[in-house]
């Protein structure tokens, strides 16, 4: 007996000038589909194209539903196609359909990228582009104490770090909600947007390099796609890693309440950090560690808290200032707020406000198996409390002493002013703490 495999499913990527942007072949396949399935107005636009008896389903209905249905229908050797919007592999269906059914299931048929007609209609090449989307559910509108948990956060992160970005969007996740966090995360001096609605229609609109502050108070015709550009290429990337402690602002009453830049440099390298890596910082001050941090961890973010208010409004104006957004910092006195940040790679502690037994004990039982957990004292007692409750815990650990001189002007001569002596205690958890 010939054993007859059932028909290949196709997703074919259109556009929103329906059947004249199709080749011959893949109308061919819409034409003796069985099964079609897409959105309720890709499926209006290729009405006249579907065979008398085919069935439509509307992706409405729910996306995790369509292998299922693919799947039956090729169970009773019936062929399907899926229609999808530009090309279906570029933050498209068609990554997660192959996912699902495997790439022997699924052939592709790639349409011109709405994101390809844009740069194009600006006439701008987009080979350095980088690309994401915004086309997860209502993300809500972004303030400055978001975190990873908003829609909207990857997408920040795409746009801090790269001069030219290409953004899918989405009905509720519009052009000028990304203009208003854009402008809250002190970006709106560095980037201009430009809007392209309704490509491939008749009411197709072009809109070039809006300020972001006029693009967040206007409303675009969906759908539409941007591209964001930085208004001037950094040639002098920012520093990071070693900034000046002058480059952060401070609450001096007799000396600046500050990890000095020495002390931070070490204290920076013994966490370990990676791009990736989630970071606690325990009594925050002015926010210099925890700030530097995220720099160095551009896909990952620094969680932070301070008992001060004062210095959380200052390692906010830091923020603000270095346009930072991975970092979060808040008002209380830890253990408060810890129970409800995700478990750390790196924990900084260079203030424990009398709790820091608890707080160690906390930190290392939290801290993912390979983290670090680095803290600073100047005093005995507090080092002392420190290695006693490491050697309680079982820990790995030791100690640094750092004593740093900096050069100060003396007539016409310098001379060597010290610094106050520092002790850096580093550890990972022991087996007492897993």
């Amino acid at each position: 007996m010939t054993h007859i495999s059932p028909p290949t499913s196709h997703i074919i990527g259109v556009l929103d000038n329906g059947p004249d942007g199709l080749s011959p072949a893949a109308l061919g396949h819409i034409a003796r589909a069985h099964l079609i399935i897409g959105a309720h107005r890709t499926l209006a636009l290729f009405e006249e194209v579907f065979a008398p008896q085919a069935e439509q389903r509307d992706l409405s209905e729910g996306l995790t539903k369509v292998p299922q249905w693919i799947e039956t229908a090729r169970a009773q050797h019936l062929r399907v196609v899926v229609l999808a919007t530009g090309d279906p592999l570029c933050h498209g269906i068609g990554r997660y359909l192959i996912g699902k059914l495997g790439p022997q299931q699924c052939e592709v048929i790639p349409n011109v990228s709405t994101l390809q007609l844009a740069f194009a209609r600006l006439g701008l090449a987009w080979q350095n582009a980088a690309i994401c989307s915004a086309h997860s559910k209502d993300a809500g509108e972004w303030s400055t104490s978001a975190g990873p948990e908003h829609g909207l956060y990857p997408v920040l992160q795409t746009v801090r770090g790269n001069d030219l970005t290409a953004l899918f969007t989405s009905p509720e996740n519009s052009p000028d909600r990304i203009a208003r966090m854009l402008l809250a995360a002190g970006l709106g001096e560095e980037l201009t947007m430009s809007v392209a609605e309704k490509l491939s229609t008749a009411q197709e609109r072009i809109i070039p390099l809006l300020p972001l502050a006029e693009a967040a108070t206007q409303q675009f015709a969906d759908p539409n796609v941007v591209i964001l550009q930085r208004r001037q290429k950094n040639q002098n990337p920012a520093v990071l890693f070693g900034l000046a402690d002058q480059q952060f602002a401070q609450r001096k009453p007799d000396k600046g309440l500050i990890t000095k830049r020495e002390v931070r440099a070490v204290s920076l390298a013994r966490l370990q950090l990676r791009p990736d890596s989630i970071v606690w910082d325990i009594g925050a001050g002015s926010g210099s560690v925890g700030l530097e941090a995220a720099r160095l961890c551009h896909r990952g973010f620094v969680y932070a808290i301070e008992k001060n208010e004062a210095d959380v409004a200052i390692a906010c104006q830091n923020r603000q200032q270095m346009a930072i957004t991975n970092y979060r910092v808040q008002h209380g006195k830890a253990p408060e707020h810890l129970a409800n940040w995700p478990n750390p790679d790196a924990v900084f502690i260079g203030g424990s406000g009398g709790e820091l037994g608890e707080l160690i004990q906390r930190c290392l039982a939290r801290m993912k198996a390979d983290g670090w957990l680095v803290m600073n004292f100047v005093t005995l007692e507090n080092l002392s409390l420190a290695t006693d409750t490491l050697k309680a815990l079982n820990a790995h650990w030791d100690v640094t002493q750092l004593q740093a001189n900096r050069s100060q002007p003396i007539l016409h001569m310098h001379r060597m002013a010290a610094e106050n002596p520092v002790w850096i205690v580093s550890a990972q958890r022991g087996d007492s703490s897993e």
